[in-house]
């Protein structure tokens, strides 16, 4: 039997919620699977424990986290910790730290009645953004000058490291390689003369070794266009840290909504632990209303099978995803239901119960 040992960080706002019913589809997994079990450790850590402690997660945190063999995160940030301290000192140091440099953020549309964008079918929108997450515009450095005088002077500084940027570029090769697929890189070199330039003759460079991916290269502002009047020219996408952060949320704007917007933190040579989570915000104005859409949580579950090597199941999950999005009263209010929570758990489990007898355990 496979133990897989998994760190739970509910987290803030509907973190708990939403980790709770993700949860509850891996135990469902674990007693339908006789090959499969988990072992759950829970992390209080977050904006409340920042309020009670003064830091968001403990001191030796990282150490803790070492051994597991993922994290399944909730949400961080609420009202009363500012935002760039609940993001750097949780979210952002556990990628750090565990060098989770590639970011996975699936942007596919499983209805078609979900897309705001007339005539877009299923077939138009679905492809994978590979972003950047350790460096660029998010490593932190920087400098604030003459603070509070006329003459202040702020400098943000983008970290493109030649290591860094190879590394998430030859990534997106191979999974378009892998999975017989077109490479976008999205950039900005027009403008940004240093680190855009730089980027775009590493994906020229490394792109030599794969003559058999065909390419394509963006500016961000055509690609966020694009995005909108032509997904299916996407089919896999690689860009830097905060151009995929950003575009990946207009992603989920096209396929559904934040609450159906999942991504993985990812550390491939598996030296450090992984982190799945929703990304959809910790959304303090629902929480505790039991209205909170967990199928983004539940669609991080499916990327974590896969990460295991257990893609039956990780294929399972996102199959019943799409199921139990054709039963609109099984659904939380931002996709026109009335079920809460914990509802939508309980019948997800159901699907996947019914499709894993009729597709796994016949098989």
């Amino acid at each position: 039997m496979k133990n897989f040992n998994i760190a739970l960080i509910p987290g803030d706002g509907i973190g708990p919620e939403v980790i709770a019913e993700g949860v509850k589809v891996l135990k469902a997994i674990e007693n339908m699977d006789s090959t499969i079990s988990f072992t759950f450790t829970m992390f209080p850590w977050g904006c409340e424990y920042y309020l009670e402690n003064g830091k968001m997660m403990d001191n030796d945190g990282i150490d803790k986290l070492k051994s597991v063999d993922a994290i399944y995160l909730g949400a961080v940030g609420y009202p009363g910790v500012p935002d760039h301290i609940s993001l750097w000192d949780l979210l952002l140091r556990i990628r750090k730290d565990f060098d989770q440099y590639v970011n996975l953020r699936p942007v596919t549309l499983l209805k078609q009645s979900l897309t705001p964008l007339k005539s877009k079918t299923e077939k138009d929108i679905d492809f994978l953004v590979i972003r950047e997450n350790s460096e660029g515009e998010y490593a932190g450095a920087g400098d604030r000058l003459f603070k509070g005088k006329k003459e202040e002077v702020v400098l943000q500084t983008g970290v493109f490291s030649r290591k860094g940027t190879e590394r998430i570029i030859r990534y997106a090769y191979e999974e378009a390689r892998k999975s017989n697929r077109t490479l976008t890189s999205i950039s900005k070199g027009n403008a940004l003369n240093y680190s855009m330039v730089f980027w775009d003759e590493v994906f020229d460079e490394i792109g030599k070794e794969y003559p058999d991916v065909k390419t394509y290269s963006y500016l961000v502002d055509a690609a966020s266009l694009y995005f909108v009047t032509d997904p299916e020219r996407f089919e896999i996408v690689v860009t830097s840290n905060l151009f995929g952060d950003i575009l990946t949320d207009l992603g989920a704007a096209i396929t559904g909504g934040l609450g159906l917007a999942t991504g993985a933190n990812i550390n491939p040579e598996k030296d450090f632990p992984s982190m799945f989570e929703p990304v959809h915000g910790s959304a303090p104005d629902i929480a505790g209303k039991g209205i909170a859409n967990p199928i983004a949580a539940i669609w991080s579950v499916s990327q974590m099978m896969d990460f295991f090597g257990e893609e039956q199941w990780g294929e399972a999950v996102l199959s019943s995803i799409k199921n139990i999005l054709n039963e609109t009263e099984q659904l939380t209010p931002d996709l026109g239901g009335s079920a809460s929570t914990g509802t939508v758990g309980d019948r997800f489990v159901e699907l996947l119960t019914a499709y894993a007898d009729a597709e796994i355990f016949t098989n």
